[in-house]
């Protein structure tokens, strides 16, 4: 039996739940980590040197590269997964919660399923293809809710990261879970490999290219923003018609690895975010590098920005509102240290910190 083992939902893209399972790693470097699939190459390098352990799944290669086909399947093959740990830690935003256990079940909880409890914002598309997605899904819904809901109340302690994933915990599941911050990992300390054809001063997006993470708004605010230059980094199924839409001052990147968004953080006047945010991770990673941010008034991000300290925020996703948000960014002056500051409070060590308490007490109860 190990001591501590990790569970995670699955490891085909470098995100910010990717990120947080490596610092996890670094909480318990003896931990075994299972999850569902693992695609070297499209996630981050760290993971491998780690012992890693996929389910039976893995063996398929078109899950391994487009993991939301696994969709029906992933219920199922965590819920036969056992784990043989005196505590186990699950990172999850919709399946590693399922997994069963032989001692204590710790959850830290990115956000109930989006695609369960938020449909609408996760299908995103339009006409027919929209119309097979929402079918699918309402096939799928009510049994995925009754398995959900049930993974949930397995656990023996709740963590999550945010003040509005705490609310919605509660309200989906009738949990009370303690908020611990994800760290922003990336740290200005490392190679800064600049981006050919960029100069410096150019506005960031970092993001999934997802329907709810609205970058397609973004893109449309900077087509009345002529004068600068948008430069969007991350990868989704929203990517082409984004790209089709876009003026020619908006540039897209696509995946970049650590040194380039070092460069890019470093090189940037300024952070640009206008999602339906569980955690304000982006804002959080800015500031490390002592750059402000503009962004949406909602969920995580009203813990991670300080109006008028760290960033300014604006009321809507909509093009006008992020046009002034961007303006007013850009128009005031900002205290870099005072930045930096706020970003150390939500610091790698005070996560692992909290982390290691927290399963220490649990393994207590299992003793």
């Amino acid at each position: 039996m190990s001591d501590v083992a990790i569970v995670h939902d699955y490891l085909t893209q470098r995100g910010g739940a990717e990120r947080v399972v490596l610092s996890m790693m670094k909480a318990f470097p003896e931990a075994p980590l299972y999850t569902s699939l693992y695609a070297p190459d499209r996630t981050f390098p760290e993971f491998a040197g780690a012992d890693i352990r996929t389910l039976p799944l893995n063996s398929w290669s078109v899950f391994r590269n487009h993991h939301r086909l696994a969709l029906p399947l992933l219920a199922p093959a965590f819920s036969r997964l056992e784990v043989d740990a005196r505590v186990v830690l699950c990172s999850s935003s919709g399946w590693a919660h399922g997994v069963r256990v032989t001692g204590r079940k710790i959850v830290y909880c990115y956000a109930p399923a989006r695609w369960l409890y938020q449909g609408n914002a996760y299908i995103g598309g339009a006409g027919a293809r929209r119309y097979v997605k929402a079918s699918a899904l309402k096939i799928l819904r009510r049994r995925l809710i009754q398995w959900d809901k049930q993974a949930a109340a397995t656990a023996d302690r709740y963590l999550t990261t945010s003040s509005a994933v705490r609310d919605r915990i509660q309200r989906e599941y009738g949990i009370d879970a303690e908020i611990v911050p994800s760290p922003p990992a990336l740290k200005p300390a490392g190679p800064r490999r600049p981006i050919a054809g960029l100069d410096e001063g150019f506005v960031l997006c970092v993001s999934r290219l997802l329907p709810y993470k609205n970058v397609d708004v973004i893109v449309e605010a900077f087509d009345r923003l002529r004068d600068q230059r948008l430069v969007v980094v991350g990868s989704g199924p929203a990517a082409a018609a984004i790209a089709e839409s876009a003026s020619p001052n908006v540039s897209f990147l696509g995946s970049v690895d650590d040194s380039e968004l070092r460069w890019l953080y470093g090189s940037c006047s300024g952070l640009v975010a206008a999602s339906y945010e569980d955690y304000g991770l982006t804002p959080l990673e800015a500031a490390v590098f002592g750059k402000p941010s503009a962004v949406l008034r909602w969920g995580g991000f009203l813990d991670t920005v300080v109006e008028g300290e760290t960033g300014v925020f604006f009321d809507e996703p909509s093009a006008h509102d992020i046009h002034a948000g961007v303006v007013e960014m850009l128009a005031r002056p900002w205290e870099g240290e005072r930045l930096r500051r706020h970003a150390a409070s939500f610091s790698e060590e005070n996560f692992i910190r909290r982390l290691r308490t927290v399963v220490a007490e649990e393994a207590a109860q299992s003793a």
